[in-house]
């Protein structure tokens, strides 16, 4: 049983690694086949304004830290760059880097997204087993109407909403930024209650538009389950009715869940890029529609990577959970 279990842990850090590895291969193929020089945008700015002679646009390039050499020494550079976590200088932020950018908007995304994503994980994860437990009930058909009719809504759509009937019309919560314009990031109590109430509306977007599919996925898998015949023998031997719905039959059921779950945790890094957008909230999603907006390719590229990376990590981990939760999938 040993060797089967090393050999399974050992086949998935390989297979991670290996990804790992193309991922990042990618992230540095992708700009070097796109036309022109990533230097082009800032030279064509500043053409504008008078002829630009080859020493001001080697100065450019040299500032925006324009790769050079061959594809092979930019691939070394490049390779020893992201295991340092440099990436350069932000065209649309000069001087600014892009390894300082990253750093100031990741926490924000971490916490907002991150935490309400767990959030609606547990709950949704909760409240299906129960429906699936009941179902027939009332509960159960309350709970699938009500999923079914806020999973449809688009998530910029319900943020809308959110900001104009509690933001501007009940004046309820803060309408855009995480935290007041008069306060510094700090940890004091005083700004972590200020950026907790700057939080409520956008997470309460994610929370509602993300809880329906959970609901949904767990209740769906839950009454497949409920038919097998080891949960009908746990039944038939007596056992307690939380006992065979907790042990038996939400463990199994739990498992596609959690297979989704990996692909959204590892989103969590990319943000929630529209709900952001809506209430100009400082996160990676932000960063993101800034990047693109004024086609600054060091910060896109890093964030990219970021978002890849994070997706690999994230299945890794469930990959690992997998085994332990499911023996079968170590044979």
């Amino acid at each position: 049983m040993k060797g089967h279990l090393v050999r399974y842990y050992l086949g998935k850090i390989g297979l991670f690694l290996l990804t790992l590895w193309a991922a990042i291969t990618v992230n540095f193929l992708l700009p070097r086949m796109m036309p022109g020089s990533p230097a082009d945008a800032a030279i064509a700015k500043l053409s504008q304004n008078g002829p630009v002679t080859p020493e001001m646009r080697a100065s450019i390039e040299a500032q925006l830290g324009v790769p050079t050499g061959n594809p092979f020494q930019q691939y070394i550079q490049y390779l020893n760059d992201v295991i340092h976590l440099n990436f350069g200088i932000s065209y649309s932020n000069f001087p600014q880097t892009v390894s300082s950018l990253v750093s100031t908007a990741l926490p924000w995304t971490l916490v907002l997204v991150g935490t309400v994503t767990i959030l609606s994980f547990i709950i949704g994860t909760m409240l299906g087993a129960a429906m699936a437990w009941k179902r027939g009930s009332l509960v159960d058909a309350t709970g699938s109407v009500s999923s079914s009719f806020f999973s449809a809504f688009p998530p910029f759509w319900l943020a809308l909403l959110l900001l104009f009937f509690l933001g501007y019309v009940a004046k309820a919560f803060p309408t855009s930024g995480a935290y007041a314009a008069t306060s510094v990031p700090n940890l004091s109590w005083s700004f972590l209650v200020d950026a907790l109430y700057h939080s409520i509306l956008p997470g309460l977007t994610i929370l509602i538009t993300s809880l329906g599919s959970w609901v949904m996925g767990m209740r769906n898998n839950m009454i497949n389950t409920l038919g097998d015949d080891y949960v009908t023998f746990a039944e038939a031997n007596g056992l307690h009715q939380r006992t065979v719905m907790l042990r038996y039959a939400a463990r199994n059921a739990l498992l596609p869940n959690l297979t989704s779950f990996g692909l959204v945790l590892g989103g969590v890094v990319g943000g929630s890029l529209l709900v952001e957008q809506v209430f100009s909230y400082p996160g990676i999603g932000m960063l993101l529609f800034q990047a693109v907006t004024n086609q600054d390719y060091p910060l896109m590229q890093a964030l990219f990577l970021m978002i890849t990376v994070s997706v690999l990590v994230a299945n890794f981990i469930v990959d690992i959970l997998y085994g332990v939760l499911d023996p079968r999938t170590r044979r």
